[in-house]
């Protein structure tokens, strides 16, 4: 069964790919802004933080590799944990009931 809903290559954007190094014939661009981001060191890939503490994928082809679809999606429900956490955190700052 085909699953062309988890590749996609815009290989017409003047970024592409936009990773030193990565296969232009299996890159992923479904998540060009990587879900994964938002887990900081617990994302998985291949990254560092900067000294201004930005955290930076330069090195990271983990989300842009096609047969990581699937395992980007599994870390939804850690994704949500994490807005979950930061709403509770922001009610209780804001004195409203958690």
């Amino acid at each position: 069964m085909s699953q062309n809903y988890s590749y996609f290559a815009h290989k017409e954007c003047e970024y592409f790919p936009c990773h030193k190094g990565a296969d232009p014939e299996n890159f992923n661009c479904l998540f060009c802004y990587c879900p994964l981001y938002a887990l900081g060191r617990n994302c998985g890939g291949a990254f560092q933080y900067k000294e201004n503490g930005i955290k930076d994928c330069t090195n990271c082809l983990f989300p842009h590799r096609r047969e990581n679809y699937q395992k980007v999606i599994a870390r939804y429900k850690d994704i949500l944990g994490v807005l979950k956490r930061l709403e509770a955190d922001n009610r209780t700052e804001s004195g409203e009931n958690a």
